[in-house]
């Protein structure tokens, strides 16, 4: 799997991609079909706590699968958007085995 990173009104940490590779990792083993993985991560604008927001694209064939959370870090919407993929890469896999 391909990870494309972006990062938009801010620099990265060290090891912020690292930790965000190493989590996308985990969703090969639920599924080998994943093509890519496009992420987006930026600061939004506004006096609200949780102004941190990362969206990411699963490139699967058939449907991508598209996850948007924000949160008060990027490591917090990296683990929430990774358990949210995982969720959606089962209940694909259960509707293609229905089929």
């Amino acid at each position: 799997m391909t990870i494309n990173v972006q990062a938009v009104g801010f620099d990265f940490k060290p090891g912020l991609e690292e930790y965000l590779g190493k989590k996308l990792s985990k969703l090969e083993t639920l599924s080998d079909k994943i093509i890519s993985a496009q992420v987006t991560m930026k600061v939004e604008n506004s006096s609200d706590k949780n102004d941190k927001c990362v969206d990411i694209i699963l490139e699967v064939p058939g449907d991508d699968i598209v996850v948007k959370k924000c949160g008060q870090s990027f490591e917090e919407c990296i683990d929430l958007s990774v358990d949210t993929l995982k969720k959606l890469i089962v209940r694909k896999k259960e509707k293609v085995s229905e089929r």
